[in-house]
C-alpha cells in the first residue's frame, strides 16, 4: 500500500472538512465492503499455507511427531498441534 497526497486526489472542500477531524495526521481509508479481498488472495499466500498445512497433516498421519514437524517447518509444537486438529476437523466435516 502506498500513500497518496490528499491534495492530489480530493477536492479542496473535502480536504478542509477532513482537516476539521484530522489536521496533518495519517488517515487510513478502508476499502468498500464489496471490494475487500480475503487474506492471501492477492499474493497466493493463502493457498501456499493450505498446501503446507495439508502436508503437515499427512506427515503426522505417517507418524512424525509434533516436535519433529515443528523443527521441519520452523513452527512451535503448539502451532503444529493446532494445524493437525484443524485439518482433522475439516476432513471429518467432508
Amino acid at each position: 500500500m502506498s500513500y497518496q497526497n490528499a491534495a492530489d486526489v480530493l477536492p479542496q472542500e473535502l480536504i478542509e472538512r477532513i482537516q476539521a477531524y484530522v489536521d496533518g495526521g495519517y488517515l487510513y481509508v478502508p476499502r468498500k465492503t464489496g471490494c475487500r479481498r480475503a487474506w492471501g488472495e492477492k499474493d497466493g499466500r493463502k493457498q501456499e499455507t493450505r498446501a503446507r498445512n495439508r502436508e503437515i497433516y499427512q506427515r503426522s498421519l505417517a507418524g512424525e511427531t509434533a516436535g519433529q514437524l515443528a523443527q521441519a517447518y520452523f513452527l512451535s509444537p503448539k502451532s503444529i498441534q493446532k494445524i493437525i486438529a484443524r485439518c482433522r476437523a475439516e476432513q471429518a466435516a467432508e
